[in-house]
């Protein structure tokens, strides 16, 4: 990685230490003996992800904490659906977890019926805790001269930029990029792949100009110079690349949506589990390690309690169910 953005993004460990990590004592294993045996962390997409990263990063640091053996296990497809109706399907025992971005919330209300959207982001799971969040970026490849956002919207006018690629169908980058179609008065249409590494390459590559993409997946291409960040889509300006501005300093009013990713179980988890992963997940996003290896990848650790993570998760799915049907998206 470029130096120049290793030494932003690992600056940004200081204004990580100031988010929403709640502090709690170092958490005493729960009744029953817990864990007596390995844990699997359940991972909905392909190794290499960003959640991927956080998922077998959140193991190692569990099982140091927990004295057990703790996996990650990759169970891919249907837009992520696939492994976590599968979580949401096993045993509320804890030894079960599930990984996920917040994708896990919008990926039921675009696919359709029989694709293994079963299951019920509010209802079927327990949040144990949200592990942090990360910015969306509006990222251009060089090759198309664009260097402001003001130019790229001017050839969308103009029929000379045409469309945009995505990880998928019903992804927060796909609903970025109708909510930036609407603010911006511009048609730019969607070009799904199936993950966030085909689509860059493709971009690298000049066969779409354009991605909406958290920072962590492009900053290589950004160091070198091969993509170039317009804009990033949240109320402040991100710590990880301080240089690029909103989009609402722009004038694009409406398009602040970002991702997250947190650590859930099975519903009807014990509530004395539930307290122990919640008190080891809060201790170790407070590790200066782990915060450096997330800045990496461009998250900003959270933290916090199981109720504030079922609070943005309802408050999520209403927002998206609106979204979704406002745009009419679905995958296929």
């Amino acid at each position: 990685m470029n130096k120049n953005v290793r030494r932003t993004m690992l600056s940004a460990i200081g204004i990580a230490l100031g988010a929403a990590v709640i502090g709690v004592s170092a958490p005493a294993l729960a009744q029953g003996g817990y864990p007596n045996k390995p844990i699997t962390i359940v991972v909905a997409y392909p190794p290499g992800g960003d959640t991927d990263v956080l998922a077998r990063l959140m193991a190692e640091k569990l099982a140091a904490r927990l004295k057990q053996s703790v996996v990650v296990e990759n169970r891919t497809g249907a837009a992520g659906t696939i492994g976590s109706a599968y979580v949401a399907r096993t045993a509320a025992d804890g030894y079960t977890l599930l990984i996920a971005p917040n994708t896990v919330s919008i990926a039921p209300l675009v696919l359709k019926a029989g694709t293994g959207a079963n299951y019920d982001v509010q209802n079927d799971f327990t949040p144990i805790a949200q592990i942090g969040t990360q910015s969306l970026f509006v990222v251009v490849s060089k090759t198309t001269g664009i260097t402001k956002m003001s130019d790229l919207v001017a050839r969308a006018k103009a029929g000379k930029v045409e469309t945009y690629a995505t990880p998928g169908n019903g992804s927060p980058m796909h609903i970025m990029g109708e909510m930036f179609n609407k603010s911006a008065s511009v048609k730019i249409s969607q070009v799904p792949y199936r993950g966030t590494a085909p689509a860059i390459v493709d971009v690298l590559g000049g066969q779409v100009p354009m991605t909406y993409v958290t920072y962590g997946a492009v900053a290589q291409y950004v160091g070198n110079g091969s993509l170039i960040p317009l804009a990033v889509a949240d109320q402040k300006r991100s710590p990880f690349a301080p240089n690029v501005p909103t989009l609402a300093e722009l004038g694009y009013k409406d398009v602040e949506i970002g991702a997250w990713q947190a650590l859930l179980a099975p519903k009807n988890l014990p509530p004395e589990i539930v307290r122990t992963l919640n008190g080891h997940v809060n201790e170790i996003l407070k590790q200066p390690d782990v915060m450096a290896r997330m800045a990496t990848i461009a998250v900003t650790p959270v933290g916090g309690e199981p109720a504030v993570l079922q609070k943005l998760i309802a408050s999520d799915t209403a927002r998206y169910t609106k979204l979704v049907k406002e745009f009419g998206i679905q995958a296929d």
